[in-house]
């Protein structure tokens, strides 16, 4: 029998009715887009401690929204009582996944790659407990063997289990070579990697599940098939729908950027304000995989109407912005969005930067477009002087002028600051120093 063959086929969440508390979870909060042999899954998750893991490669000080649903996704299993694996692609980030990437990544040094990576372990520890217990979750990085690979036994060993036929199928690659954008052979290496990180898990910690996003179906079972064949051992998928907005949209693509889960790259305000701005059609969906709120519960806010969905939104909004910031943070930022937004107020909670006023050279003014760059809702002059010439700023409540001058004198009475905004919802106090 050829390869193509023997890859377990793709088994849809809709035919299927699980007994584990695992599986019963993942599909009933929506996590689920295809799994492989889902009554061996959901066996194996009711005989024994399911080890499952993810992969995350450390192309950012951050991960973003668009990585949450992952998140959760080993939130889930811990709760179930599993141990989750936080992979970190500490060797394949040297290569950069090209998957569901139009064009090639760049190639980061490993100064780099390290610090982004200790700085990522910070966006798990609100979701997972860590530690040494049997469903404890750890964190590995994948440089420990693919560092010390010996190229050509590698190939030799495991190169010779994957077909080229096979690898230009992939949706990815095919979509690369239709619009003639190089897919450079660095890139064509990376499914085999991660099918062999699924493999050395499966070997050194037991690992059986691999969980990921739909686009990361092929590689997903590229693995399966090759732990299948090395080490003789049943291994299985589940990948997790696209998750996108009700209009179309990418999860967590703002006109501001990435919402990064960082504090210092998206602050607990700007977090709460993100998904308190979910479309009408989203909150029910979004309640279900990106908080721990009963099913129950969700249901009945799904059936408010008119005004009453504001407020589910805000349930949102608390119930996310907890999972990541705490409790105290999420009551902070809907109490600062109310105030500022609901009754025409000013708040203390909302992101304050501090600046050297008179800098350098001393000055004793600063223009609208410098304040608006200052506070990071312009990338520069030039787009803060376009914002203003579209109506879209505000300095102080009022709509500024180009050119207008600021002095100290200027901040807000009791802030201490000057209150910036751009748009009706992106707003930072300004504190000169």
């Amino acid at each position: 029998m050829n390869a193509a063959a023997q890859s377990p086929a793709a088994q849809s969440p809709a035919d299927f009715q699980p007994k584990s508390t695992f599986l019963t979870t993942m599909i009933e909060r929506g996590h689920v887009y295809q799994m492989t042999d889902a009554a061996a899954l959901d066996a194996y998750c009711l005989g024994e401690i399911p080890v499952g893991y993810i992969g995350f490669d450390c192309t950012a000080r951050s991960l973003h929204v668009g990585s949450l649903v992952q998140i959760m996704n080993l939130r889930r299993l811990q709760q179930a009582g599993g141990k989750p694996i936080v992979l970190m692609g500490g060797g394949t980030t040297k290569v950069g996944d090209p998957t569901d990437k139009e064009k090639s990544r760049p190639i980061l040094l490993s100064e780099e790659i390290a610090a982004n990576m200790a700085s990522i372990r910070r966006n798990f520890e609100p979701f997972l407990r860590f530690g040494d217990g049997p469903t404890d979750a750890v964190m590995i990085d994948n440089a420990e063997w693919l560092d010390d690979l010996n190229y050509i036994e590698f190939l030799r060993d495991y190169g010779k289990h994957f077909t080229i036929n096979k690898m230009i199928a992939q949706e990815t690659v095919a979509r690369r070579l239709r619009a003639e954008e190089p897919y450079t052979f660095l890139e064509f290496n990376y499914m085999l990697l991660q099918s062999y990180d699924f493999l050395e898990l499966a070997r050194s910690r037991k690992c059986r599940i691999q969980l990921g996003g739909s686009d990361q179906w092929g590689n997903i079972v590229n693995g399966i098939d090759l732990t299948r064949r090395i080490i003789d051992l049943q291994v299985f998928g589940v990948t997790t729908p696209l998750i996108t907005t009700a209009s179309g949209g990418k999860m967590g693509k703002t006109a501001e950027g990435a919402v990064w889960l960082n504090a210092e790259m998206r602050s607990p305000f700007d977090y709460w304000q993100f998904w308190r701005n979910t479309e009408d059609a989203d909150v029910g969906r979004f309640l279900r995989l990106f908080t721990d709120m009963p099913l129950a519960e969700i249901a009945e806010l799904e059936t408010l109407k008119g005004a009453g969905v504001n407020e589910a939104k805000k349930r949102l909004a608390d119930e996310a912005t907890a999972l990541l910031h705490g409790r105290v943070a999420a009551e902070e930022a809907r109490r600062a969005a109310e105030s500022t937004f609901e009754r025409g107020a000013t708040s203390q909670d909302l992101p304050t930067i501090e600046f050297d006023f008179a800098g350098p050279d001393g000055v004793t003014m600063r223009t609208a477009e410098q304040l608006l760059t200052q506070s990071g809702l312009a990338k520069s002059l030039s787009e803060a002087r376009r914002l203003i010439q579209q109506q879209g700023a505000q300095i102080n409540d009022t709509r500024p002028e180009v050119g207008q001058t600021y002095t100290r004198a200027d901040v807000m009475p009791g802030l201490g600051a000057y209150k910036v905004q751009k748009g009706k919802k992106s707003i930072v106090l300004l504190k000169p120093l």
